[in-house]
């Protein structure tokens, strides 16, 4: 079997995929912590998971002795600008996602993650050159097609799922190019994106319209458990990606999706009607096919 990593054994296997599938499994219930801040303005939000999220990855960084990685970074000013890209970009899925949920809009969340691994190939065949098959080439028209039903059913494009599909898409493709490992990149978006946010928090604590500690201590605990469910899914991912092949990575991205989908029918009670019943059936096909696509490719290639 050709791959682009040394050999992994089957415990390093077995670890990496209980990483991943803690990971997947934290952002599969998200939705319902999501619920519980609605109650707060999204910007608040975001800028408390980007706050609390720093001193999680620091400590992290500590532990694992890599913090000369980031002194590094930040006295690269190409390391830094392609940070600050991806920084922009993580905050617009978050902000996007975080607003979303709280509007009773969590069914276009799922469309837009499972559309992502789609607009990722996509993504690539443009940026990167890289030959899409003929099976993958009808699950990105698969896609559009749904994606067209959605904006003849609703009357304007469901922009949340093309948001969040396109803001992870680029996130992934320029995260690529950062010269560190993806727990050292993590610190560093949330290090760029801390003054910012630390001065937006310091803002509407000083003009009385914050949450922290004004409103009673149950939005002091959510706000400082929003870097809690932002860096700990994100590290245990980027540590069970290492360890497993891309395509399993491939087959466990669907659970998170997945389960956004129930927790929206079955316990946000959101309106499915037959359009977008037909949409998401058309989306699970292509998710199908490109998935059929993969491990062919892989068999094919030894």
């Amino acid at each position: 079997m050709s791959t682009n990593t040394p050999a992994i054994s089957r415990d390093e296997a077995t670890r990496g995929f209980l990483f991943a599938l803690s990971a997947y499994l934290m952002w599969g219930v998200l939705p319902f912590y999501m619920k519980a801040v609605a109650h707060i303005p999204t910007p608040e939000v975001i800028a408390h998971r980007i706050t609390w999220s720093i001193p999680i990855a620091a400590l992290l960084l500590w532990w694992l002795g890599r913090t000369s990685d980031i002194r590094q970074a930040l006295r690269t000013p190409r390391t830094l600008a392609m940070g600050t890209l991806t920084a922009a970009l993580i905050t617009i899925n978050w902000g996007v996602y975080v607003w979303a949920i709280g509007n009773d809009r969590a069914l276009e969340t799922a469309l837009g993650y499972y559309i992502n691994p789609l607009f990722s190939i996509f993504l690539g065949a443009v940026v990167l050159g890289e030959r899409l098959t003929r099976a993958q080439m009808l699950a990105i028209a698969l896609a559009v097609v749904a994606v067209a039903l959605l904006t003849w059913e609703t009357g304007g494009l469901p922009w949340v799922s093309i948001v969040l599909a396109l803001s992870w898409g680029f996130y992934a493709l320029f995260k690529k190019t950062l010269p560190i490992g993806p727990a050292q990149g993590f610190f560093l978006e949330v290090l760029i994106l801390g003054l910012p946010a630390l001065g937006y928090i310091f803002y509407l604590q000083s003009t009385g319209v914050g949450h922290f500690g004004t409103t009673g201590m149950t939005d002091v605990w959510l706000m400082l458990g929003c870097g809690v469910v932002t860096a700990v899914p994100l590290i245990l991912f980027a540590n069970g990606a290492k360890l497993l092949t891309m395509s399993t990575i491939g087959i466990m991205q669907y659970i998170a999706p997945t389960m956004i989908f129930v927790i929206a029918i079955f316990i946000f009670k959101e309106p499915f009607s037959s359009e977008r019943a037909v949409a998401f059936a058309l989306i699970w096909v292509a998710l199908a096919i490109y998935t059929w696509s993969m491990f062919s490719e892989r068999a094919k290639n030894g």
